[in-house]
C-alpha cells in the first residue's frame, strides 16, 4: 500500500516535471521484448506476449495524447521477424488486425484524434492483414493534426532501397538518362521517395528490453534523434518509464550536427 502510494506521488512529480520541459514532436518505439516476458513470465506462448505488448502499445499512445505529442510511430514487425515460425506470424497478424481495428475506433473519441497509417512492405503481409491496415487509414484519413504511424513489415535498409528504386525509376519515366540520375543524385530528392516523406524526423527514439542498438529503425530519418534505452521488456513499460524518456529527451542538448 505505501509502495503504491509512494509510486503514485512520484509519477506525479515526474508529469509536473516533463510538463514544464521540451516535448517531442515526434518519438518512434521499437516494441521489443515480447517473446522473452512471455518465456521468463510463464505465459506459455510467444502469442500472448505480442498480445501484451499490443495492449502496452495502446496505452503508449494515450499517454502521447496527453502530453499533446503529434506524431508516434510504432515497429511492430521489421522484416526480418518473417524468418519466425509460422504459427507465432500467423498470431501476430490476427493481433495486429484486431488492434488496428481498436486503435481506429479509439480515434472517435480520442481529445487528439490521429490520422493512422502503414509503413514497410506491405506485399509481405496476408490479404486479411493488408485489408484491415487500409480500412482503418481510409476511417482516419480526414484527422490532420495528429498522426499515428505502424511499421509493419519494415526494414530500415528496405525502406531507403525502395526509395531509390522508386526515384531511379521515375526519373527514367521523366526520360532522364541513368547518367544523368546519379549525377544528380542527393539526399534531399531520396527523401521524397521514402515511405513517408511528409512525416518529420523522429526527436526521440525508444527502445524497450535492455537492447543497445536500433536494429535499421528508420535509418535515414534517425541522423539527429536522440536515443533512449529502456532495460524493461516492451509489456513492462509504463507510463513512469516513459515519462523518464521524456525527461531524458528534455534534458539534452540537441546540436543537430552544429
Amino acid at each position: 500500500m505505501l509502495r503504491n502510494l509512494v509510486y503514485r506521488i512520484y509519477e506525479r512529480q515526474l508529469e509536473a516535471e516533463v510538463r514544464r520541459s521540451a516535448i517531442p514532436h515526434h518519438i518512434g518505439v521499437i516494441l521489443d521484448g515480447n517473446r522473452r516476458f512471455a518465456r521468463l513470465t510463464g505465459l506459455g506462448s510467444a502469442a500472448e506476449g505480442h498480445r501484451r505488448g499490443a495492449d502496452n502499445a495502446e496505452r503508449l499512445v494515450a499517454w502521447c495524447d496527453e502530453l499533446r505529442i503529434p506524431v508516434v510511430t510504432l515497429w511492430a514487425l521489421s522484416t526480418d521477424n518473417f524468418q519466425r515460425p509460422a504459427d507465432e506470424l500467423s498470431a501476430i497478424f490476427q493481433i495486429v488486425e484486431e488492434k488496428v481495428a481498436q486503435f481506429g475506433e479509439m480515434q472517435t473519441r480520442s481529445t487528439m484524434p490521429r490520422r493512422i497509417r502503414a509503413v514497410g512492405r506491405r506485399d509481405l503481409l496476408p490479404a486479411p492483414t493488408r485489408a484491415a491496415i487500409e480500412r482503418v487509414e481510409a476511417a482516419t484519413a480526414g484527422n490532420s493534426e495528429a498522426e499515428l504511424i505502424v511499421a509493419i513489415g519494415y526494414g530500415g535498409r528496405e525502406e531507403i532501397t525502395d526509395a531509390v528504386r522508386q526515384m531511379i525509376a521515375q526519373r527514367l519515366r521523366q526520360g532522364d538518362s541513368l547518367e544523368g540520375i546519379v549525377s544528380a543524385l542527393d539526399p534531399d530528392e531520396i527523401a521524397q521517395y521514402l515511405y513517408a516523406p511528409d512525416v518529420p524526423d523522429p526527436d526521440l527514439i525508444i527502445r524497450t528490453s535492455g537492447e543497445l542498438r536500433l536494429s535499421g529503425f528508420m535509418l535515414w530519418q534517425s541522423a539527429y534523434s536522440e536515443y533512449y534505452f529502456c532495460d524493461v521488456f516492451w509489456p513492462e513499460f509504463r507510463r513512469i518509464d516513459f515519462l523518464r524518456a521524456i525527461r531524458s529527451y528534455a534534458q539534452r542538448q540537441r546540436r543537430r550536427g552544429r
